[in-house]
């Protein structure tokens, strides 16, 4: 009589880590644990926190055996390496030994639970080394519970070990904390998890193309479960055999992982970057339907231009190692942005995006949602930089701001501004510079002292009026003028012809303002109905008082 077929089990428990060489991403914790083995130095309580799916659970499991395995000879002891054939490490790996007693504090989480704990730890254990508790989600448990662990917990009999986990650990209490040997597991790389999973498709004989495998590990942000679970429905969506016949390998592609997960092509969000920054809003559109009629959410598609901006960024800041997962044309892309683009405009766009997705996140009407954000991406690409607006208003130029039919023209890019946006060219930008720079008493005697005798980015002279006396104003000043325009600038004394300050400037307006308004036919009526009245600049609007 034939065996009847074991019933499936999913990758999350196949794979299941049955020893610390298994346990991937977790180096350091893995060294530490066997160090602490080995010189005999075992707390009597560790907690392991993380975020889901990284190993918690497993990891302790995997100290249970490594503190009961007794070797195949049954004469070893405590050992990082424990052999899983024993009868103890059997036991716990199929979760029946007597000694290692599992919970959830989820549901149990009351102080009658942890009084049966407190209860039972005062006997030995029955048949292991050491009786070991491993209570999951320990955040979950009452404020009178965690009460009645604490003392049990800081002195517990030499033959009991406490295992906690959890996902929270902001919510343990620090008194509980402090009693543990606290292990933070880290979320693990894509390229492990990448790794991981090519390794399980090998095992499972599924054929599986790279990129695909580097989409589920970016899918499971960190976590070896949720990717391997997100692995197994893609299995489960692949296509049966190499020709699609029913009966061989199954085979997993790039493009059935983008399907499954919603995900758009890299290439098509590439495209669409390129529509935003040229400022072509018919033919972004256009794109953003065309994802959608695809099944790609509005969010997801968000989100990839998201990481697609950070990209640029990183990639302009020079990060030296390249992202293992993006094809050559991406990589030439990111570079052609990184170079035409400035830090300012990206981190503009990367503001407007994340905006943008927020806003989507949380509409009604979320396609719509999408096309305004984009939208207000393109027209917010296209308007001049404040410092330029300020800049021509000064200098009477705002006209130039936009073309005649009153539409602004998108610059190459469409948000890259003119370098030489940020060179002060006027008194009226130093001053502003400085102000900028929190130097408010520079700025007032730059304003009241300094006259300019020649401006000529990279090269400032100035003749001061009165004397700076809190430090090197000529040095502080091109310091200043260094950091905000990125190039190193030549500011010195002068003694020859110097316009007036911005104060005289100042007066000189005032002067030639009240001498029109003198000039003014009506004032002049006044006084000469009124010969002892005189012009009061003090009051605003002027007025004539007597």
């Amino acid at each position: 009589m034939s065996d009847s077929p074991q019933p499936y089990r999913v990758l999350a428990r196949k794979y299941r880590p049955q020893n610390f060489s298994e346990l991937i991403g977790q180096d350091a914790m893995v060294q530490t644990l066997g160090n602490a083995i080995k010189r005999g130095r075992l707390a009597h309580a560790f907690l392991m926190t993380g975020v889901r799916g990284v190993g918690k659970t497993s990891t302790a499991r995997l100290i249970a055996k490594a503190l009961n395995c007794i070797g195949p000879d049954g004469q070893g002891g405590p050992t990082i390496d424990p052999c899983g054939i024993c009868e103890p490490c059997c036991a716990i790996a199929e979760g029946r030994h007597i000694d290692v007693i599992e919970m959830d504090a989820a549901s149990n989480t009351g102080v009658d639970d942890v009084r049966e704990i407190i209860e039972a730890v005062r006997y030995s254990a029955v048949s292991a080394r050491y009786k070991v508790y491993i209570i999951d989600e320990v955040h979950m448990l009452t404020r009178n519970a965690f009460n009645a662990l604490l003392k049990t917990l800081e002195e517990p009999p030499a033959h009991i070990k406490f295992l906690f986990a959890t996902t929270e650990v902001n919510k343990v209490p620090v008194t509980v904390l402090s009693r543990c040997q606290r292990f933070d597991l880290r979320r693990i790389s894509a390229e492990q998890l990448a790794a991981h999973f090519a390794y399980v498709t090998g095992a499972e004989g599924v054929e599986a193309e790279p990129e695909a495998l580097a989409l589920i590990a970016q899918a499971a942000e960190g976590s070896a479960r949720d990717g391997l679970s997100i692995l197994d429905q893609a299995i489960a969506h692949g296509e049966m055999g190499p020709d699609g016949e029913e009966g061989g390998a199954p085979r997993v592609t790039a493009a059935q992982v983008r399907d499954m997960l919603g995900l758009s092509d890299r290439g098509s969000i590439r495209r669409l970057m390129g529509l935003l920054l040229e400022g072509n809003s018919a033919a972004a559109l256009a794109a953003i339907r065309d994802h959608y009629a695809l099944g790609v959410e509005p969010l997801a598609l968000m989100r990839g231009l998201l990481e697609l901006a950070h990209a640029i960024t990183v990639a302009k800041a020079g990060r030296g190692e390249a992202d293992a997962t993006q094809s050559v044309e991406e990589r030439e892309a990111l570079a052609d942005w990184a170079a035409s683009l400035g830090f300012a405009p990206l981190h503009r766009l990367w503001q407007l995006l994340l905006k943008g997705h927020d806003e989507v996140a949380s509409a009604v009407l979320p396609i719509e949602a999408c096309e305004m954000a984009l939208l207000r991406v393109i027209h917010a690409a296209t308007m001049p930089d404040p410092g330029d607006i300020a800049r021509l208003l000064r200098e009477g130029g705002g006209a130039s701001l936009a073309p005649a039919g009153g539409a602004a023209t998108p610059t190459p890019q469409g948000i890259v501004p003119p370098p030489a946006a940020n060179l002060p060219g006027t008194a009226e930008d130093i001053v502003n510079l400085l102000w900028k720079h929190n130097r408010a008493q520079m700025a007032e005697h730059f304003r009241d002292c300094a006259a300019l005798v020649r401006l000529e980015p990279p090269e400032l002279e100035v003749r001061l009026t009165s004397p700076w006396t809190a430090g090197d104003f000529y040095r502080d000043l091109a310091q200043i003028l260094r950091t905000e325009t990125g190039i190193g600038w030549q500011v010195r004394h002068s003694d020859g012809p110097a316009g007036p300050t911005l104060m005289e400037q100042e007066r000189m307006q005032a002067q030639a303002a009240r001498a029109a308004i003198l000039d003014t036919p009506v004032v002049k009526a006044a006084l000469a109905a009124f010969p002892d009245a005189e012009l009061d600049d003090q009051l605003e609007p002027w007025s004539v008082t007597q």
